[in-house]
């Protein structure tokens, strides 16, 4: 007998990933230039030229035994260091290696994270609208996962309805600046109202309540800032991937930081190591370890996307569509005329639009469009979207 939650898991993909299979089946039979597919977040700015350079002076310069061999469970201490040294340099910080984890990206991050810290009874908070994928990694690491519904006016953290879910079960509330699927930047001021609210309820029931803080879209942000959470909360733990920042989201090269000011964060790193451990991940790719140590605070070229949501949010408003205006990430979040996304993205399909639906964000009456494609083919598709408001005036 094999376990039935897995098998459900593996038997329909999520929503995401079925449209993206739909996309590239449909690709295949009538041409890629003729879908315009804004289902899956798969950037398409090159990773800067950089990388392969760095790539070939590594693979040239390193003994092939070394290159290709085990690292250390939580990463190579010289690569954790220099990703440890670029986070000082940018923030001000005073980390060392010691307090990073290396690690297959942002999810096999957030998943380590959720092991590290999950004990039974636990609940995670989750804002919505949020990353699908949450639910399935809280439950799967034994937590209940608590979602909270959307603030629809500004589509930031909906902090009315996150004291009401705190309790004295809660182990964590996951964010995620620039969020996907809104794009929207948390301030601030709204981090700061969050921080206020969890040290209260720190004191309240006696132990502490982290943020898991998701932040693979760090770097791809446009006007605003993004505030660094550690300096705002210390019971903060980082999960973050290079594969929105520098277009490499198949290496699978990422990051968990504990802070020093987190509480018990040696035994939390510690907790980290041992889920790694538990989960089987032996070591981040080596390769990749040593490439984000020589590049850490480089990027792709992040003004493409920028220029795509210059081009997209106006137009699509213009056309009378409701829009979230993204300040980060590469996702445009629109509400559905008739309030049903799975019918709205249907008859999208006809004008061969691939849109996600917004249930699985949490959000059931919006859709994301995943503006992360080629310019040229972002304006031909304009038409597509004009003819489909047409048929909701």
């Amino acid at each position: 007998m094999i376990n039935r939650e897995m098998y459900a898991l593996g038997a329909k993909r999520s929503a995401i990933r079925e449209l993206a299979e739909y996309g590239w089946k449909r690709s295949a039979e009538i041409g890629a230039e003729n879908v315009f597919d804004f289902s899956i977040g798969n950037p398409s700015v090159p990773a800067p030229e950089c990388v392969r350079e760095c790539m070939e002076d590594i693979i040239k310069n390193t003994d092939p035994v070394t290159l290709h061999g085990y690292t250390s469970a939580p990463g190579d201490i010289g690569c954790r260091n220099a990703v440890a040294d670029e986070l000082n340099n940018r923030f001000g910080s005073s980390f060392t290696g010691e307090n990073l984890y290396l690690t297959c990206g942002a999810s096999s991050s957030l998943n380590i994270t959720l092991k590290a810290l999950t004990c039974e009874g636990d609940e995670f908070i989750i804002n919505a609208p949020f990353f699908p994928e949450y639910k399935v990694f809280i439950e799967n690491q034994g937590g209940k996962a608590v979602i909270i519904p959307p603030d629809t006016d500004t589509f930031s953290l909906n902090l009315p309805e996150l004291e009401k879910a705190v309790n004295e079960h809660t182990k964590a509330v996951i964010i995620n600046s620039p969020n996907n699927p809104t794009g929207v930047v948390y301030s601030e001021a709204s981090l700061k109202a969050i921080s206020e609210l969890l040290e209260r309820k720190q004191e309240e029931y006696s132990h502490p309540i982290y943020i898991i803080s998701d932040e693979p879209y760090r770097e791809v942000v446009y006007e605003k800032e993004v505030p660094f959470i550690p300096h705002i909360y210390d019971n903060t733990v980082i999960c973050y991937s290079y594969s929105k920042s520098l277009s490499l989201p198949g290496e699978r090269i990422g990051y968990v930081l504990v802070p020093d000011a987190a509480t018990d964060s040696k035994e939390l790193i510690s907790a980290v190591a041992g889920a790694g451990r538990a989960l089987g991940y032996v070591c981040a790719p080596a390769l990749f370890q040593r490439v984000i140590a020589k590049l850490s605070g480089k990027t792709a070229d992040i003004s493409v996307y920028q220029r795509n949501r210059d081009i997209l949010y106006p137009a699509l408003t213009e056309m009378g569509f409701d829009c979230v205006r993204p300040d980060g990430a590469f996702y445009l979040f629109m509400k559905c005329p008739d309030g049903d996304a799975t019918s709205f993205c249907e008859k999208a399909k006809k004008y061969e639009l691939l849109l996600v639906p917004g249930d699985g964000f949490g959000c059931p009456s919006y859709v994301r469009i995943s503006y992360c494609v080629q310019t040229e083919k972002l304006l031909r598709s304009l038409k597509a979207f004009e003819a489909l408001a047409k048929e909701y005036k």
